[in-house]
């Protein structure tokens, strides 16, 4: 089975050469950071809470020990790094900067929880929700949806990514389509997977900010709400793409093409590229 995931379609769109590196000739210069470990580790505490609350009770996950829970979330990514790059993803001043800023996401998510999740007519349909579907011949679309609710008085579903920042998404970061598309692109194969009715399906992106404007002339949270846009031609943006790589990077069996693929050599595609500047591409700005 070949499998492809929005990283890919994603990485791919912003340059086909830096996916064929990656994925066809399995190269990888990238390694761990801070960034990727306080991800994973606020990922794993945020959904344990709304686990334990929606199977249980507000009270037992009001219970929790949540900043123990992170420290040893962050603990377990930063050694996983550690082993896998051979090398400490941070420094210990920015492990404990990190910890300390995930306190004051989560003592602002306790105080503030029901403003964001509420049990009132609503229930947790999963956490890491799968979505696995056939796109043609042996390629399948993979991945995992961090929260999915389920509305009974309306009917609906919402789909919920948890994103980590620094000061939250600002108005260029919510126009771009390759960070946003992620949620439109798994609204229409969850509701092909899941039976649902498309039009029944909400997405949100829950954006936990980690530093706060300081003298800011507005009161400011440490959570963001953001839904993108997602209607029909929203989507069919995103179908579009996806058919783009798929025709071009895979065969009517479902493998990889080995080919020589375009590079989109621009700033914002060459500026988080672990190629730039190495043997394999020459055309990094």
């Amino acid at each position: 089975m070949s499998k492809i995931s929005y990283s890919q379609l994603s990485l791919y769109t912003n340059c086909p050469h830096q996916w064929k590196l990656r994925y066809i000739d399995k190269i990888r210069e990238s390694e761990s950071n801070i960034y990727l470990v306080f991800g994973t580790a606020m990922h794993e505490t945020l959904q344990h809470y709304l686990d334990v609350m929606y199977k249980h009770t507000i009270q037992k996950a009001d219970e929790i020990n949540l900043p123990k829970f992170l420290q040893k979330a962050l603990i377990t990514e930063f050694k996983k790094a550690e082993e896998t790059d051979g090398k400490t993803p941070c420094t210990k001043e920015q492990l404990t900067e990190f910890f300390e800023d995930g306190l004051q996401i989560l003592d602002f998510f306790k105080k503030k929880r029901g403003e964001y999740f509420s049990k009132n007519g609503w229930e947790l349909v999963g956490i890491e929700k799968p979505i696995n579907v056939e796109l043609k011949g042996k390629l399948r679309i993979i991945g995992f949806l961090d929260i999915v609710m389920y509305d009974k008085i309306g009917n609906r579903i919402k789909i919920i990514d948890i994103k980590t920042s620094t000061n939250g998404w600002n108005k260029w970061m919510k126009k771009d389509e390759n960070k946003t598309a992620q949620l439109l692109l798994y609204k229409q194969f969850y509701s092909k997977q899941y039976g649902f009715p498309i039009e029944n399906i909400d997405v949100e992106y829950f954006i936990v900010k980690r530093k706060l404007y300081e003298k800011a002339m507005f009161p400011q949270k440490r959570v963001q709400k953001f839904s993108p846009a997602s209607g029909t031609v929203s989507m069919n943006k995103v179908a579009k793409k996806l058919k783009v790589f798929m025709d071009d990077a895979f065969d009517e069996e479902g493998n990889h093409i080995d080919k020589e693929y375009e590079t989109k050599a621009s700033k914002k595609a060459c500026k988080w590229c672990e190629f730039k500047n190495t043997e394999y591409c020459s055309e990094g700005v």
